[in-house]
């Protein structure tokens, strides 16, 4: 799954342009790929594999192509690019299948609420405050698909902090102490809500991160388990339709 997620992130996100002859050769990149920065500096794979998961960067050819093993330049991408290659993903997230539902949380199902309360103290009862979008979101820390979305899913919260008809909840499996030395590295700007293993197990949640839409009116209206590259992209998909 990590391969193909990288790949994905390399087609969309970075801009390799492969010399065109009668015969185009492939050129993949891979850990023992060599890449270098503009001052001749090498990368080590781990390093340079976050940088282009960021979207901040890209990488190009770095010389000649027909080489055995080439060289590629890592470059710090300009706001210009980076919006043109957002704008890319986005139009490749339309076209991709829906991702895989989950198994607990079928469309059209009244969703079981909770009454709870966030880190910031804030407490959710949605059986009293009605009429809202509830986004879900069930994480824990040493999650890697969970941590790896949260830039994404922090933009997305981004775009509706101005509504207050959407709410978006993060159920986490860890517990404060844990989850306030995580946040601080790495800020997730959903309500985060610790020790969330009873709401977990409650409803039958096995496989993370899982993320769930419930309507205005209180049915299940999305969900999905895993990190697919267009899981996000569904779940605005969804806010959309419902507001």
């Amino acid at each position: 799954m990590k391969k193909i997620l990288l790949s994905v992130l390399l087609c969309l996100s970075v801009n390799i342009l492969l010399a065109q002859t009668t015969t185009t050769r492939s050129i993949k990149l891979g850990e023992n790929s060599i890449v270098k920065d503009e001052n001749g500096g090498i990368y080590p794979y781990g390093i340079w594999k976050k940088l282009l998961e960021n979207g901040d960067y890209a990488i190009k050819p770095n010389g000649e192509l027909n080489a055995d093993n080439p060289e590629f330049l890592i470059y710090l991408l300009t706001n210009e690019q980076k919006a043109a290659n957002k704008k890319r993903r986005e139009e490749m997230a339309a076209t991709l299948p829906k991702p895989r539902s989950s198994e607990v949380f079928k469309d059209g199902e009244k969703f079981r609420f909770d009454k709870m309360k966030d880190l910031n103290g804030l407490k959710y009862d949605f059986n009293k405050d009605t009429g809202k979008v509830v986004v879900f979101n069930f994480w824990f820390i040493n999650c890697p698909p969970c941590k790896k979305e949260i830039p994404e899913l922090n933009e997305l919260v981004a775009k509706y902090k101005e509504s207050k008809d959407v709410v978006f909840i993060a159920i986490a499996l860890d517990d404060t102490y844990a989850l306030k030395n995580f946040l601080k590295l790495s800020p997730f700007d959903y309500g985060v809500i610790p020790d969330g293993r009873f709401y977990a197990e409650k409803h039958g949640v096995k496989s993370y991160p899982t993320h769930v839409v419930v309507g205005k009116d209180g049915l299940v209206k999305f969900s999905t388990i895993g990190l697919a590259s267009n899981t996000v992209y569904w779940v605005e998909k969804t806010i959309k339709e419902q507001l």
